[in-house]
């Protein structure tokens, strides 16, 4: 199926790339998500008269996405869990746990956002996670974890 992008989407293309994908992946998630909508010659007519208004709000996510980064960086948060004496956890910190943890902290974070490629934390000690904030914007955070008391 033939798309229009109508924000940048990761691995995919820019704002305005007319791009082939599966039926599936355009009608389940890119269209209903507002990402993309279907080429055609009307659809393309429309979004040539919109594309600055477009570009422009694509520039202020952005600018917002990166402010919110500066303020993000190297923010620790800590996570209490009770863990044995070899410090492995009883259970593990997930996504979940460290977007309550910035909730906490003043940051509204959803925990999709939070990047962890060595699956959930297992063991007592500090790490270091990103956040996605923007498709082009990343943050870096460390993560405490700490044994309950």
């Amino acid at each position: 199926m033939q798309i229009i992008l109508m924000e940048k989407v990761v691995n995919l293309g820019n704002l305005g790339d007319l791009v082939n994908v599966k039926h599936g992946y355009a009608r389940n998630f890119l269209i209903p998500q507002g990402k993309a909508k279907r080429a055609t010659p009307l659809a393309m007519k429309e979004f040539e008269g919109r594309r600055a208004e477009l570009e422009k709000i694509a520039a202020e996510k952005l600018a917002a996405a990166q402010a919110f980064a500066e303020k993000l960086e190297g923010v620790l948060v800590s996570v209490a869990r009770k863990a044995g004496v070899d410090g492995r956890l009883f259970g593990s910190v997930g996504n979940h746990d460290i977007a309550d943890g910035l909730k906490a902290l003043g940051f509204d974070v959803e925990k999709s956002d939070i990047r962890m490629p060595m699956g959930p934390l297992k063991t007592v000690g500090e790490s270091s996670l990103e956040i996605s904030l923007h498709t082009d914007v990343l943050a870096s955070i460390k993560v405490a974890v700490v044994v309950e008391q």
